[in-house]
C-alpha cells in the first residue's frame, strides 16, 4: 500500500474529494450544528460549503436553552440547549461559581437576562449562553419574586420589594457600564396589587422595558434614560382574552393571549 504523507493527503482532500460542491453543501445541511466546526477545518472548499449550507440550505434557527436547578440543592444546575436545526439536545458545560452563603433561585427573563437575587448579591448573566457572570452588591431594598430586565447597559430591578419601610413598587436599575445602582421613579399605583413577576409579564430592547399585567392586559413601559414610567396603555385585543403574556421578536413587540376562562381555555392567540 502507498503510503501518503500530510501534505498530499491535504491536497487530495482538496482536490480529489470525492464529496464536493453542490452534493457536499447538501450533506453538510443535515450534519448537526455542532459538528460544523470539525468539518469545516477539513479544508478551504469544505469551509467554503460549510459556509454556503448555512446561508442557504439550512439556515441557523434560534436555540431553546434551558436551565433546571435541583429543589434539594440549589448549588446544583444544568444547562441544556435545543438545536432546530439539527433536531437534537446539548447539553452545555456551565462553570460553577463559588458559593459561601445563602443560595437563591436561578431566574430568567425575557431580555435574555439568567439571575440570582440574594440579601448579598446580584448574580447575572447576559451572553447567549450565560457562560459569564456578573457579580454585583444587591438592590437596597430587598425584594421578594420582583421583575427584571436587560435594557441596554442597565440591569432593571422592579417590584417585589418586602419590608416593613419597604415601598413595594420600587424600582432601582443598575448601569453595567459605571457599575452603580441608582433609585427610579416607582411602578405606577395602578400595579401596586401585583408588583411580583407572578402577575406580570416583562419584556425589553436596548431602549425601554415594558412590563404587562397578565390579568388585566395593562401595558406600561419604563426608559432608562429618564428613569421614568409612561402609560397605561390600552392594546387588549380581544375581549375574550383572560391572560395576557408580551415578549419581542426582532424588533417587534408580540402579544400573546389565552381565550375563554381558566376552566375552559379555547385558543392562544398571537398579534
Amino acid at each position: 500500500m502507498e503510503a501518503i504523507d500530510g501534505q498530499d493527503a491535504k491536497v487530495q482532500g482538496e482536490e480529489g474529494s470525492p464529496i464536493h460542491g453542490e452534493l457536499l453543501e447538501v450533506v453538510l445541511a443535515r450534519v448537526p450544528l455542532i459538528d460544523l466546526a470539525c468539518a469545516s477545518q477539513v479544508s478551504k472548499s469544505w469551509e467554503c460549503a460549510v459556509l454556503s449550507s448555512l446561508l442557504h440550505l439550512s439556515k441557523v434557527r434560534p436555540w431553546l436553552v434551558i436551565h433546571t436547578q435541583c429543589r434539594r440543592s440549589l448549588q446544583k444546575k444544568t444547562t441544556t440547549a435545543y438545536d432546530p436545526r439539527s433536531d437534537a439536545w446539548i447539553e452545555i458545560s456551565q462553570p460553577q461559581p463559588t458559593t459561601t452563603g445563602f443560595i437563591s433561585v436561578l431566574q430568567s427573563s425575557s431580555s435574555g437576562l439568567l439571575y440570582e437575587l440574594s440579601s448579598d448579591k446580584l448574580s447575572f448573566s447576559v451572553d447567549p449562553l450565560h457562560l459569564i457572570w456578573h457579580h454585583v452588591s444587591p438592590p437596597r431594598a430587598w425584594r421578594v419574586d420582583p421583575i427584571a430586565a436587560l435594557v441596554g447597559s442597565h440591569v432593571v430591578v422592579a417590584g417585589g420589594a418586602s419590608g416593613f419601610y419597604a415601598d413595594p413598587l420600587s424600582v432601582e436599575m443598575y448601569d453595567m457600564e459605571i457599575s452603580h445602582w441608582s433609585t427610579c421613579q416607582p411602578m405606577p399605583d395602578m400595579l401596586k396589587h401585583s408588583t411580583a413577576s407572578t402577575w406580570l409579564s416583562v419584556a425589553s430592547n436596548q431602549e425601554l422595558m415594558y412590563v404587562m399585567e397578565k390579568a388585566s392586559g395593562m401595558l406600561f413601559s419604563f426608559s432608562p434614560k429618564t428613569r421614568a414610567w409612561a402609560g397605561p396603555y390600552a392594546v387588549r385585543p380581544d375581549p375574550s382574552v383572560f391572560f395576557l403574556a408580551v415578549g419581542f421578536a426582532g424588533d417587534d413587540l408580540i402579544l400573546a393571549g389565552v381565550t375563554g376562562h381558566s376552566e375552559n381555555v379555547e385558543t392562544l392567540k398571537p398579534w
